[in-house]
């Protein structure tokens, strides 16, 4: 299977780069979220709650809730199997507005067995401030499933963590004055010089003057004054439709584990010669030099030739490659050879460490 998997992968058919929105490539400064995290009960599980001997921090945050609903139990021999303790947490999102809901993940920190069919009490969330934004109540859905009996176990998922779905109600608005910008920074997801640099031209010519200016790889800066709308909101509801074709480093990603080799398009190699086994790669540089018609004011060009083959002991049969230095292309060949995937990204660690090819290369 993994055979099958790596010949999908190493026969790749690279598709011109098409142009990407703004809005997919940038993150606009002053437009994020914010996380909240709150400690709360959850109540109504099927005697798959916290051992209140393990996790007395449980029964003293149920000790609490009930005196503040008017119930004494000081002194009382209290202890239930189906109440659990959970952080509770969220992410706030840009603009939200009071009286809004927004979903919580709900996670068991004692040691409680399942969420399952457990309901969150209310629970306040606070940011990073300490004030509270919103309150978390409901019923918890979870992730996972676990039974056992007198000799076994068996779990499936994880039934102690779980989510609701729009189960917090926002109780107050993060202040941010947008409309008084006067100007908004586009920082790149992926720091690259030439993509700021087609961001900011591609920004100029949309609004026929020049109102970006790239100020470092992963940063392009838009004078919201010089766009001559009517609001911030409105200039980025237009910057964020611009198309821009994005430039990729060449990268090749190799997983150890599945024996996957994921490359870009870019990926290329110099003169090499490998040697693994009965297995011989080589891969030649042959530049030709071009003189200039006679009589001309021209100059001499470079012409690259190169060679790469791939030839392995008899028996093993033979894949020939020629006129290419393409990494895709060697990889290929070495698949069409049954060379093992572990052999492969072998291969591939020595061609890196000889300096010969020239990509970033990343294994996990």
């Amino acid at each position: 299977m993994i055979r099958i998997l790596l010949l999908c992968i190493c026969l790749p058919v690279f598709a011109a780069a098409s142009p990407i929105r703004i809005k997919d490539l940038v993150e606009f400064d002053g437009v994020r979220g914010n996380d909240l995290v709150g400690y709360g009960l959850v109540v109504g599980l099927n005697g798959t709650g916290d051992g209140m001997r393990n996790a007395p921090f449980t029964e003293e945050i149920m000790t609490n809730l009930l005196e503040r609903l008017g119930v004494n139990v000081n002194g009382e021999q209290f202890r239930p199997k189906n109440v659990a303790a959970v952080f509770v947490t969220a992410s706030l999102p840009p603009f939200a507005r009071m009286g809004g809901r927004i979903d919580v993940t709900v996670s068991a920190i004692g040691d409680a067995k399942s969420l399952l069919g457990g309901t969150l009490v209310m629970t306040p969330l606070n940011g990073a401030d300490g004030q509270v934004y919103a309150v978390a109540q409901g019923t918890i859905i979870a992730g996972g499933v676990s039974a056992e009996g007198a000799a076994a176990k068996v779990v499936q998922g994880v039934p102690t963590a779980g989510v609701i779905p729009s189960g917090a109600r926002v109780e107050q608005e993060v202040e941010f004055d947008f409309t008084a910008l006067r100007n908004i920074r586009l920082a790149l997801r992926s720091a690259d010089f030439t993509t700021a640099g087609r961001i900011e031209s591609a920004i100029n010519t949309n609004f026929g003057r020049r109102v970006a200016v790239m100020l470092d790889a992963g940063t392009v800066n838009l004078d919201l004054a010089a766009t001559r709308m009517a609001s911030p909101a409105h200039v980025l509801g237009r910057v964020e439709n611009i198309m821009v074709e994005p430039e990729t480093r060449a990268r090749v990603v190799v997983d150890q584990r599945s024996g996957t080799i994921v490359m870009g398009a870019d990926v290329r190699i110099s003169r090499v010669a490998v040697a693994q086994g009965g297995l011989t790669l080589r891969v030649e540089e042959a530049p030709v030099v071009v003189p200039p018609n006679p009589f001309s004011a021209g100059e001499s060009i470079v012409v690259p030739r190169s060679t790469a083959s791939i030839s392995a002991a008899p028996g093993n049969g033979m894949a020939e490659i020629e006129g290419s230095t393409n990494l895709s292309a060697v990889v290929a060949g070495l698949n069409a050879l049954g060379v093992a995937p572990t052999d492969m990204i072998n291969i591939l660690k020595s061609i890196n460490a000889a300096g010969a090819l020239h990509a970033e290369f990343l294994v996990n």
